[in-house]
C-alpha cells in the first residue's frame, strides 16, 4: 500500500491542501471544526508529513548545527550530552561535526550545513570563529565558544582561563608548594594560552620562577611532561596542568617513579571531566559545568532563532564562565592521613632509600 499524502487528506477531510497545511503546522487562522476534520483524517489515514518538504515550506529544519574541534574524549562528550538534553527538551535535533582543528575543515563543515539547520554552535579554540562565521554563514544565526569571540557582538560563551590558572596556582601556594610547573595545552589553541598566561603572571606576582613543559592536552603528554622533570636533580613540588587528561598522567607518572602525590609532588587540573573524580588520588580541578555550559549554549542559539517571530531581543556579546576550584586529594592529603604524614618519610625519602612504599 502506498504511504498516503497531505492531497489524500485533503480530500477525506473536505478542504485545501493549504488548509491542511495551516492544521498541521499550528497556524491558528482554522476553524476547531476544521482543525478536528484534518486531524481525524491524519489519523484515519495514517499520514505522516515529509520532514524535507515541511522544511522547505516553512523555512526550518528543527536541526542544529555543531561544530568541535574534536569528538574524542570527556570534555566533548560532555558538551555534546548538555547540548542534546537541551535540544530535545525544545524537540530539536543535533548534527555534529568536527573540524579536527583546521581553519580550512572548520569552513568546509560550515558550508556543509547551510540548508540544512536553522542555527548553528562553533567551538573553534584554534581559530578567529567570530571573522569565520561572518564569511560563510551569513544571517544564519551563531553562538560562538571561544576565547577570541569576546570582541565580537555575536552571542558567544567563553571560558574565563585566565582567572581559573590563577586560582589553581594560588591554591598550590597556600599549601606550601613553591616549585610549581605548568604542562600547558597545544601551542596556538587559545584557552590553553590563556591558562599558561594565568599560571605565568600568578608566580611572577608571587614572586617566583616559572617552568612550562609542552602538552596537547592527551594524558600521554601529561605523563611524559612529568616523566622529564621527575628524572631532574630538582623536579617540581607542583603541577598545573591545563587539562585533566595531562593531570591523569602526570600522577601516572608520578606514582610510577615511587613517589606519592600529593605528599611529595601535588597535581592539580582543568575542567572537572567525569573522570576526575574517580581516579586516585581524586583530582583537584577547576571546574567547568561542561554539560551546563552546552546546555546555555544551545538556549541561546534557540532564543537567537526564535527571535524574529518572537519580536524578543536575543543577548549580544559575551557570556563568561567562572571555573570553581574543587579540591580533591591530588593536591591536599585525605584527614585521616594527616597525622601520619608528618611522622613517616615521604615518598621521595623512602625510595632515596630504597625502602618499599605504596603510590
Amino acid at each position: 500500500m502506498r504511504s498516503a499524502t497531505i492531497r489524500d487528506v485533503a480530500k477525506r477531510s473536505g478542504v485545501s491542501v493549504a488548509s491542511v497545511s495551516r492544521v498541521l503546522n499550528g497556524a491558528e487562522a482554522v476553524t476547531e471544526a476544521m482543525r478536528g476534520r484534518v486531524l481525524e483524517a491524519v489519523e484515519t489515514l495514517r499520514y505522516v508529513p515529509h520532514s524535507g518538504a515541511r522544511s522547505l515550506s516553512m523555512r526550518r529544519t528543527d536541526t542544529l548545527g555543531v561544530i568541535l574541534p574534536d569528538l574524542f574524549g570527556e570534555y566533548f562528550s560532555e558538551l555534546i550530552r548538555g547540548m542534546d538534553l537541551a535540544a530535545r527538551a525544545h524537540g530539536k535535533h543535533l548534527i555534529v561535526s568536527s573540524s579536527h582543528d583546521d581553519a580550512e575543515e572548520a569552513a568546509m563543515a560550515m558550508r556543509s550545513m547551510r540548508g540544512r539547520v536553522d542555527g548553528l554552535i562553533v567551538l573553534s579554540p584554534h581559530l578567529d570563529a567570530a571573522k569565520l562565521a561572518e564569511g560563510l554563514v551569513g544571517s544564519l544565526p551563531v553562538v560562538l565558544m571561544n576565547a577570541a569571540a569576546v570582541g565580537t557582538d555575536r552571542p558567544c560563551i567563553t571560558i574565563d582561563n585566565h582567572d581559573g590558572a590563577s586560582q589553581a596556582v594560588a591554591h598550590l601556594l597556600e599549601t606550601g608548594r613553591r616549585r610549581i610547573a605548568h604542562v600547558r595545552g597545544p601551542v596556538g589553541n587559545l584557552e590553553a594560552d590563556d591558562r599558561m598566561r594565568g599560571y605565568g603572571q600568578a608566580l611572577e606576582a608571587a614572586g617566583l620562577e616559572s617552568r612550562i613543559e609542552p602538552g596537547d592536552f592527551t594524558q600521554g603528554s601529561g605523563y611524559r611532561a612529568v616523566a622529564r622533570m621527575l628524572a631532574e636533580v630538582s623536579p617540581p613540588d607542583a603541577v598545573f596542568a591545563a587539562n585533566d587528561m595531562m593531570a591523569v598522567g602526570a600522577v601516572l607518572a608520578i606514582q610510577e617513579a615511587g613517589l606519592n602525590c600529593p605528599d611529595d609532588i601535588a597535581v592539580v587540573g582543568f575542567d572537572d571531566v567525569p573522570i576526575a573524580e574517580v581516579v586516585r588520588p581524586a583530582l583537584t580541578t577547576l571546574k567547568v559545568d561542561i554539560a551546563g555550559t552546552g546546555a546555555r549554549a544551545l538556549e541561546r542559539l534557540i532564543t537567537l532563532i526564535q527571535a524574529p517571530a518572537t519580536g524578543a531581543l536575543p543577548e549580544s556579546g559575551p557570556e563568561i564562565v567562572r571555573p570553581t576550584l574543587v579540591v580533591r586529594q591530588s593536591s591536599v592529603a585525605l584527614q585521616h592521613q594527616s597525622k601520619t604524614v608528618s611522622s613517616r618519610p615521604s615518598g621521595r625519602d623512602r625510595n632515596l632509600r630504597g625502602e618499599p612504599h605504596h603510590a
